[in-house]
């Protein structure tokens, strides 16, 4: 279990640990995010662990705290939809090598029908990289029909175009296969045997109230708390391949060092060695991004900074969410915002991540 260490016993240097803070803290007075929550873990315990500043802003004050509930938005490609994916191949129910047309018969045709499961994972199918589904279609249930009617906007496996899209299609092959919604297979397989009890799509009141608050919506005239923020996933009923869960640091936590422990945590595997391996590799060489199986890696400018290692591997949310894996230095950082509360417009956090992972990586006073 990870339980919390003493930081300069696993190598950070606590004066720099500080520094941390006051950068954060100084982010948070400049209005680049309302509150933050921080988690650093190495060789399997926690360093460090901060909230910052407030969960809600408007139309009430609440403190951030350590405990707070976060839309993670894009991390459910890597938390849920990922993992649940590799968990099936695993079994031997499906091939990265599907085409998707086996399971949405109207992708197929021409280019449309080279493009695998391998194409969904690693953003190259040539699907465009987000609709407003909530506002081109009248039901959640006509989405993956017209994904999969869409033409694609470039050759298959020739670039990197990261796509909603394409994740939104692998929570319908989730579906397909296993004849369960993705909320449900993903609990089942990854969550529970996992111990990740507040990681979950609708959470339910009682967890809302502890939730960070996001955007005011003007579809549904309030601010959300507890409320999945992109509309595409409110839009599906709040579960989606691309975006929809929920979870607190400490869940991520646990769920980083399964990755880092090569695909067990507590005497539990959920994935094996193997599989991690495929997904942290480089699967896009030669392109114009660097990617693994649903993972970013770590290829300049990255949100991850400018300090860690090659092989550093992870992925963002645009409520302001962040989760990098560090294996050469056998360590995570967690890194949850509200950025987009109580408004989309704030763009600093793009640069405010990379200032914050370079701060933390340069507090390891031994590597």
């Amino acid at each position: 279990m990870l339980q919390p260490g003493d930081p300069e016993e696993l190598g950070f240097s606590s004066e720099g640990l500080r520094r941390v803070d006051l950068l954060v803290e100084g982010l948070v007075s400049s209005g680049c995010f309302p509150g933050a929550v921080l988690l650093v873990a190495r060789r399997g315990r926690v360093a460090h662990l901060r909230a910052y500043g407030y969960a809600q802003l408007h139309p009430e004050r609440r403190p951030m705290s350590e405990d707070t509930l976060f839309d993670l938005a894009s991390l459910t490609k890597v938390v849920a939809t990922t993992p649940v994916v590799l968990r099936l191949v695993e079994r031997g129910e499906l091939s990265l090598d599907d085409p998707v047309s086996m399971y949405f018969p109207a992708f197929a045709g021409g280019a449309k029908g080279e493009v695998r499961v391998w194409h969904l994972l690693t953003h190259t199918s040539g699907l465009p990289a987000h609709l407003p589904l909530y506002s081109i279609l009248s039901r959640g249930d006509e989405v993956y029909g017209f994904i999969a009617r869409l033409d694609l906007e470039y050759a298959p496996g020739s670039r990197v175009v990261y796509s909603d899209l394409g994740f939104i299609l692998l929570g319908g092959i989730v579906e397909r296969v296993t004849g369960e919604p993705l909320d449900r297979v993903a609990s089942e397989l990854i969550f529970k045997p996992l111990g990740m009890r507040e990681t979950l799509f609708n959470p339910p009141e009682e967890l809302r109230e502890r939730a960070a608050a996001t955007e005011y919506c003007r579809w549904r005239g309030r601010v959300l708390r507890g409320e999945v923020h992109d509309e595409n996933a409110w839009f599906m009923g709040g579960v989606a391949g691309h975006a929809g869960l929920f979870s607190t640091a400490a869940d991520l936590a646990v769920y980083a060092q399964m990755w880092l422990n090569r695909g067990s945590y507590n005497g539990v595997r959920v994935l094996s060695p193997l599989t991690v391996e495929l997904a942290t590799r480089n699967h896009t060489r030669g392109l114009n991004e660097c990617r693994g199986l649903g993972w970013a890696l770590n290829c300049r400018p990255c949100s991850c900074g400018d300090l860690m290692s090659p092989s550093a591997y992870g992925h963002t949310g645009f409520t302001g969410t962040s989760l990098w894996i560090d294996p050469a230095y056998d360590l995570f950082v967690v890194l949850l915002t509200n950025r987009v509360h109580p408004t989309r417009e704030n763009q600093c956090l793009l640069r405010a991540r990379r200032l914050i992972h370079n701060a933390v990586m340069a507090s390891l006073a031994a590597p």
